[in-house]
């Protein structure tokens, strides 16, 4: 079987977790009878919006992260370590709804698995480079 098949199921679990904000802003907009085009409100409104735009913020790195991370590393290490981020994404957003300081440590959990990606895609990519892989 493919490995990479594992990325993209965690590929679509991270589209989802951002699904999910998504649509809990979109129901927190009629809950406080919020007009469109405005995003402002009160707080437990902004709440909801900020849980969703952080978390698209979030997944512009999260997902290209790890198909990079995938491709010069390992698909297996990828999917391993990136299933982390939806669920820490969704208990983040669940958190800063009632919240802000409810966000904290799904938030802090979730931006390791960024930096792993990210880093470790530049380290194998130069390594694959160095050693003419």
């Amino acid at each position: 079987m493919d490995p990479y098949v594992y990325v993209v199921i965690v590929s679509a679990l991270g589209l989802l977790a951002y699904y999910f904000t998504l649509l809990m802003a979109g129901l927190a907009r009629v809950r406080f009878k919020i007009e469109p085009p405005s995003h402002s409100g009160p707080e437990e409104y902004e709440r909801y919006v900020r849980a969703h735009l952080n978390t698209l913020e979030h997944l512009v790195l999260f997902l290209p992260g790890m198909w990079l991370f995938a491709y010069v590393v390992s698909p297996l290490w990828a999917a391993g370590i990136g299933a982390i981020w939806p669920v820490m994404r969704v208990l983040y957003a669940l958190g800063y709804h009632k919240a802000a300081d409810k966000r904290r440590l799904p938030l802090y959990l979730s931006m390791p698995v960024i930096y792993i990606f990210v880093l470790g895609s530049l380290i194998g990519g130069i390594v694959k480079l160095v050693g003419g892989a």
